[in-house]
């Protein structure tokens, strides 16, 4: 019998911030409110940030399969604010609707675009890698915050699908 690989739970594996930049540091809780995550700063506002991009989201299991690729990528690395586990990453699109530990509600609304900062985590500075256009499935995506609150590592994550 072949055996069955099993998803985790959805969980909130990292959160990470910084003072503008890349790579952002994991803390091990942080405030999400509708500007963004509190103690984050991002260093180029034109692109980033915002009430439509007020937090960047992306998964451990893409993570781990660009590490399996030879990128040297990692949580937080690329910029991203909450790195989640066991989601369907892929079935992740604008729309969705993501509850993370007991109050935060947040509505995705868009991919991002890779951004040339990330360049030294990937193979021959390929940051592309991570483009929805050229690789479907592989982006980071933004989020605009419905329900504010604290959100800490290990939190449970629960996807609602699109509306």
């Amino acid at each position: 019998m072949e055996a069955l690989r099993l998803r985790p739970r959805p969980h909130l594996h990292q959160i990470s911030t910084s003072n503008g930049g890349v790579p952002k540091l994991p803390v091990p809780e942080a405030r999400i409110t509708v500007q963004g995550v509190v103690g984050d700063r991002q260093r180029n506002r034109a692109v980033h940030g915002g009430p439509d991009r007020a937090v960047c989201l992306f998964s451990l299991e893409v993570i781990e399969a660009l590490q399996a690729e030879g990128h040297s990528i990692a949580p937080g690395a690329s910029g991203e604010n909450l790195t989640l586990a066991g989601v369907d990453w892929a079935g992740l699109k604008p729309g969705a609707r993501v509850r993370i530990g007991p109050t935060v509600h947040l509505e995705i609304t868009n991919y991002t675009a890779p951004c040339d900062q990330n360049a030294g985590w990937f193979l021959n500075g390929d940051f592309k890698r991570i483009s929805q256009k050229r690789h479907p499935g592989w982006s980071r995506v933004y989020a605009k915050v419905l329900a504010e609150g604290v959100v800490r590592k290990g939190d449970a994550v629960a996807v609602e699908g699109t509306r």
